[in-house]
């Protein structure tokens, strides 16, 4: 499938062939990714990644696919919405993204209203941590330090 341009000249590729401007050790661990279908949700999740020092980017779950594609951030928050399913749609290439990079990167985080343990975590490869909602920055704030720990040092 050949890379299409859009209005302002920039090559994108099909999100069937994710990862394609990725160059290997390219991982910004100053960045977090916040997906979700809520703007709400994203906004008030956004604000406590910035409080963790992290420079947020808030999309929603088909512009985070275009997002992955163009930079790697050291960690991905996924609002996974009533159902925990609201970014199924982001999984393959997460999954691609731990295939390529190893467990380093990106860490994701999948916030939930219910905890998911068992059979329902292995359907989740690619999550290091889950953390129910209501989000607060006492609960977030030392997950997110924790895996940025992991991921820098």
């Amino acid at each position: 499938m050949s890379p299409s341009r859009s209005a302002r000249g920039a090559v994108s590729t099909d999100t069937a062939a994710p990862l394609a401007g990725h160059e290997i050790g390219v991982i910004d661990t100053a960045k977090a990714l916040v997906v979700g279908n809520s703007p709400v949700n994203r906004v008030v999740i956004s604000r406590i990644v910035e409080k963790s020092g992290l420079r947020p980017v808030s999309e929603d779950p088909e512009a985070a696919l275009k997002t992955l594609d163009a930079q790697l951030p050291g960690i991905v928050l996924l609002d996974g919405g009533a159902d925990n399913r609201d970014c199924d749609l982001l999984m393959p290439s997460l999954v691609a993204l731990r295939q390529r990079f190893g467990a380093r990167a990106p860490r994701v985080i999948l916030l939930s209203v219910r905890i998911v343990s068992g059979e329902g975590i292995s359907e989740l490869p690619v999550v290091d941590a889950v953390v129910a909602k209501p989000i607060t920055p006492e609960v977030l704030q030392p997950v997110l330090n924790r895996l940025l720990d992991g991921l820098r040092g």
